[in-house]
């Protein structure tokens, strides 16, 4: 059973990246919230449509298309092109030497777009949940927006949020499943290893489903 530490390894490696997604994903959240929510139309249809692209997208091709899109956007730069500007042109152009692109952190950006596209509808709907008096209570006290925001307001946002946020950062631990397929060493690409190498591919990812069994119901469990 010497697998079962690199397995164990795999797991850890799993649950990290699930939890840079995460991290990186709730701050895009409430950017993308907040887009969606200002005032000026343009910027709130942009940010409108990239939620709406992220969440018509399969998972796989947007971790396909983030590891690959990396490896081309430093070919392009190296390569050098230029952005026209009126009657003149400027050249852009970088001396790049390693166009090895991290597996790891394309699978984390891509996880946490996904993440992020799904958590701010949580977040914009939390946001509207809190009554509008809470505001006006604000106001009363003579608080500026931006502390009637923090200090008022988004604790309560939090609160209405949290039970669909797990939600979904369950979804995201279950998805890190597809980084395997850009050779990042999380537990299912260590299980079709093992799997490979002990041609007993049934009994192995029975014990990967455990393992993710251990782990998700943990981490189901709301305040």
């Amino acid at each position: 059973m010497n697998e079962i530490f690199p397995l164990a390894s795999a797991a850890g490696m799993t649950v990290g990246l699930a939890v840079c997604a995460l991290v990186i994903g709730l701050v895009l959240a409430m950017l993308f919230a907040v887009l969606e929510s200002v005032k000026w139309r343009p910027v709130a249809w942009l940010a409108t449509g990239i939620v709406t692209i992220l969440r018509g997208l399969p998972e796989i091709l947007v971790v396909l298309f983030i590891y690959f899109g990396s490896s081309q956007l430093l070919l392009t730069l190296s390569d050098g092109f230029t952005i026209p500007l009126g009657f003149t042109q400027i050249p852009v152009q970088m001396q790049i030497e390693n166009f090895d692109v991290s597996p790891f952190l394309c699978g984390a950006i891509a996880l946490s777009l996904l993440y992020a596209a799904y958590a701010s509808q949580t977040l914009r709907g939390a946001l509207k949940a809190v009554p509008q008096g809470q505001w006006e209570s604000g106001q009363a006290l003579g608080l500026s927006k931006a502390a009637i925001f923090f200090r008022l307001v988004m604790p309560q946002m939090w609160r209405h949020a949290l039970p669909g946020l797990g939600n979904q950062w369950l979804v995201l631990l279950k998805d890190t499943a597809l980084v395997s397929l850009i050779s990042v060493n999380d537990l299912m690409l260590q299980t079709k290893s093992i799997a490979t190498r002990t041609q007993e591919p049934f009994n192995w990812y029975i014990i990967a489903a455990a393992i993710y069994l251990v782990i998700t119901p943990v981490e189901s469990i709301h305040p």
